[in-house]
């Protein structure tokens, strides 16, 4: 399971077939197809192209359009998403959740749990909400916790946000979490091997304020999430005029 997550981490567009192809050939693994696509089931990442299945849609709940096509991240809380990630642990495993925001890519809020109920993903929600105020757009894939009546009236509580869901297998809506999750298990899940859901917790408080606070990312000019979150990141451009930061996301 681990070399499965790891594997996933880095090719979330692996299903069954490419998953048991390189268990087969490059870690010289003798498994069958039946059996990876149990464990997959049982670490609830099972990919069938190009999607993740932590979040399991429920066919009784309202999906919401996307909204985020072609739209620039021009400030602060114009846009924030959330999603989940598995954690493998020594003894056992847990689920990860995180909401950012996508101008500055600062982590606002988090949780774990060791299942995948909606409430973890609702107090998530509300930390962020109580915290840094209220997005334009709040962004989600269509799995269960994130259409569940708990969170959707949570955010419609704030009546000014829309709500934005990903298109289904669609991965890479989402890509700024996406990059975060890779960063978070690269380094520091993968590097610490914690074995339980108290040291997992104690540890990813650590990275997320390094992550927040000292992490550099080239995108953002070298500068760190919070440095960018807090003051909007005005820069000089080649005109000598003060220009926001700023990115166009689209799709495929």
């Amino acid at each position: 399971m681990a070399l499965l997550d790891k594997k996933y981490t880095d090719r979330p567009y692996y299903g069954v077939r490419r998953m048991t192809v390189y268990l087969q050939r490059d870690e010289k693994v003798d498994v069958g197809k039946d059996h990876v696509r149990t464990l997959l089931r049982r670490m609830g990442i099972m990919a069938l192209f190009p999607t993740r299945n932590l979040s399991k849609p429920n066919p009784a709940h309202r999906v919401y359009p996307y909204l985020l096509k072609g739209v620039e991240i021009t400030r602060p809380n114009q846009v924030w998403s959330v999603d989940i990630t598995y954690i493998r642990l020594a003894r056992g495993f847990a689920y990860l959740v995180a909401v950012i925001d996508w101008y500055s890519r600062r982590v606002l809020s988090w949780r774990l749990s060791n299942t995948l109920e909606s409430d973890f993903c609702v107090e998530a929600l509300d930390e962020s909400l109580r915290r840094y105020g209220k997005p334009e757009i709040f962004n989600s894939d269509q799995g269960s916790q994130f259409t569940s009546e708990d969170f959707i009236d949570r955010l419609k509580a704030e009546i000014t946000v829309k709500i934005s869901m990903d298109g289904r297998g669609r991965a890479y809506d989402n890509i700024f979490v996406e990059r975060l999750w890779w960063a978070v298990k690269h380094e520091d899940i993968y590097l610490h091997d914690y074995q339980d859901i108290p040291e997992c917790k104690r540890g990813l408080e650590k990275y997320f304020g390094f992550y927040n606070t000292e992490r550099r990312h080239q995108s953002l000019e070298y500068n760190t999430p919070w440095e960018t979150y807090k003051t909007g990141m005005v820069w000089k451009g080649d005109d000598g005029r003060d220009r926001l930061m700023q990115c166009t996301l689209g799709r495929a």
